[in-house]
């Protein structure tokens, strides 16, 4: 494989081909060619129902395909951060929540070594979770919630991470938060992988899929979130390709929870 820059680069760690996934009579991804290399961050774009989280649950493993291939190389560690959701009277608080992230290791009733607990300070750490990990996690907020979260995904050591919108709908501070883990986890070789409806969110990562159920477009950033492109994938929900002050305006994609995303 050749990179960006023209270089000689290791294999991708995974590789779709023609990969299809139908449910029933509903077809929900068709037609998939990805591949997903070290310390790359792809980002998949598409409205509601576009098969975003079908793709992901295909990388996790939690699918198989109905046509095509899912290739993943052998010994890759994968974390897959759902969309979230959460029980409120679960009596547990955050510091239990991010142990879990060592079981996989130690199972639900080992004792954490010496080296498990440096993972887990240094996730809290890196995540900036340690002054509320003795709270219930019922209580804290959305984005205190998916920093754990994500704190507990990186105590795996994964070598491909799956994040499910894990920015939608966060205060700043957390969305500041993730978006920097992701850059630093790529530094570190991890592939991430993530869904978003934000274009903002999008030009973060180093390539993208625009998809609607297919394939509209995958590269760069710059290369695949044009109007046209996203006119193909959002319909009408779409605007830009206007002028002002002489110069043509960044598009808009007014999203299925009715926010505007400026990229």
């Amino acid at each position: 494989m050749i990179d960006d820059e023209g270089r000689a680069d290791i294999p991708p760690r995974v590789t779709c081909r023609s990969t299809s996934v139908r449910f029933d009579r509903q077809l929900a991804v068709d037609g998939l060619d990805l591949d997903i290399s070290p310390g790359r961050s792809t980002a998949i774009v598409g409205a509601n129902g576009s098969g975003k989280t079908t793709v992901l649950r295909l990388l996790a493993r939690l699918l198989r395909p109905t046509s095509g291939t899912v290739t993943i190389a052998d010994g890759t560690e994968i974390a897959y951060v759902a969309q979230q959701t959460y029980e409120r009277w679960l009596p547990i608080t955050g510091h239990e929540v991010l142990k879990m992230g060592a079981y996989g290791r130690r199972r639900l009733l080992g004792r954490l070594s010496a080296a498990d607990r440096a993972l887990l300070s240094d996730a809290a750490e890196r995540m900036e979770i340690e002054p509320f990990l003795n709270q219930q996690f019922g209580e804290l907020s959305g984005g205190q919630r998916q920093r754990v979260r994500i704190a507990q995904a990186l105590v795996q050591g994964p070598d491909l991470l799956l994040l499910d919108e894990p920015i939608t709908g966060l205060d700043l501070t957390s969305q500041q938060r993730i978006l920097e883990l992701i850059e630093e986890e790529t530094a570190r070789h991890t592939s991430i992988v993530v869904t978003t409806h934000n274009l903002d969110e999008a030009r973060h990562c180093d390539q993208v899929l625009l998809l609607a159920n297919r394939p509209v477009a995958f590269g760069r950033p710059d290369d695949v979130l044009t109007v046209s492109n996203l006119r193909a994938a959002f319909g009408d929900r779409v605007l830009g390709d206007h002028r002002h002050h002489g110069h043509p305006t960044e598009p808009l994609v007014i999203d299925d929870h009715g926010h505007r995303h400026i990229h």
